[in-house]
């Protein structure tokens, strides 16, 4: 396990978070990170948002599922 996800792991257990959540918010951020094939901390915020545009427009993710991703990504950075 890399440094940031233990700490965002870390980070999410203090908040107090499901442990589904705290699953489902490490795939997120997984996915989005694999999309660009570089690590979250190499990513901001263009980033971010050319890859909402391509999980609406390309993925046509749900919107509970985009939001989900939303709000991981939020949590992170």
């Amino acid at each position: 396990m890399t440094p940031l996800r233990q700490r965002y792991l870390e980070d999410l257990q203090l908040r107090n978070y499901s442990v589904k959540t705290q699953q489902l918010y490490i795939e997120c951020v997984s996915l989005f990170a694999r999309h660009f094939n570089r690590s979250p901390e190499l990513l901001g915020p263009e980033e971010i948002r050319t890859y909402q545009l391509f999980l609406i427009h390309e993925k046509q993710v749900s919107w509970s599922r985009f939001n989900q991703t939303v709000c991981a990504l939020r949590f992170l950075y």
